[in-house]
């Protein structure tokens, strides 16, 4: 199983929302690429980035960051957050991002998913963000009517293999991951989940890596290390199966 680091980018910096709400943001750091070096150091294979600028605005509004963030590390990073056309897909990919995540799109424009894994397979994921069983779109701004397993279900006929799905009501509140809906919307789409969403304790990730029989292969973290709630060591190490004393 993977742990991957969150960095969640405002007005250039890496911050943190609680229930992505604008009004409860915590500023962990002004230098980004500092902070990606930082988890690459620390054992990172993976890192995870988003745009939040980008996903209220509808388009990256963090390009020059994520491009020296991606320039700087030798780990590959995905990215999400206002990736609404072909175009801007390209450019990360051709920028040197590993892969490009889908969210809003998925809801809006079906065929851009399509069209996108078509062209980059494997490089394009599902960005699934739910608030209560309904998708939540544009910067979490918005509910949808779509049920979760519904969304995860159309995407898959059209290619899609892998989905971050995130629980709202979790994220950035430290009160542990929505075990039961990452496991069975793992279970009921056969697509392969990264978990994200209120991972606050080693125990979450064991309870995590339990689900990969499931096809739970991830999970993201934000809060509890930036906060210090969990030592990235040890979650890496429980993460590939070792006990942490």
């Amino acid at each position: 199983m993977l742990v991957i680091p969150a960095i969640d980018l405002r007005d250039g910096r890496c911050v943190r929302l609680v229930e992505g709400r604008l009004d409860q943001e915590t500023v962990y750091s002004e230098q980004p690429v500092d902070t990606a070096k930082h988890w690459q150091q620390m054992g990172a294979e993976y890192l995870h980035l988003v745009d939040l600028d980008g996903a209220f605005a509808g388009s990256p509004q963090n390009l020059d960051v994520i491009k020296e963030i991606v320039k700087v590390l030798n780990i590959p990073v995905q990215v999400g957050g206002g990736i609404r056309d072909l175009g801007t897909v390209a450019m990360l990919l051709d920028m040197g991002v590993d892969r490009v995540i889908l969210g809003t799109a998925a809801i809006s424009q079906p065929h851009l998913v399509q069209q996108a894994v078509e062209k980059y397979g494997d490089s394009i994921v599902l960005g699934i963000d739910a608030r209560d069983g309904k998708v939540a779109v544009q910067g979490w701004a918005i509910e949808s009517d779509m049920e979760v397993l519904d969304l995860a279900l159309q995407m898959k006929e059209l290619g899609i293999r892998r989905a971050v799905f995130t629980d709202i009501r979790r994220d950035g509140t430290l009160k542990g991951p929505n075990l039961e809906a990452t496991g069975e919307l793992a279970r009921a789409s056969g697509l392969k989940i990264i978990a994200s969403g209120g991972v606050s304790s080693l125990d979450d990730l064991i309870k995590i890596k339990g689900l990969e029989s499931l096809g739970v292969e991830g999970a993201i973290m934000g809060k509890a290390l930036y906060a210090g709630t969990v030592d990235f060591k040890d979650a890496l190490a429980v993460a590939k199966g070792r006990v942490v004393k």
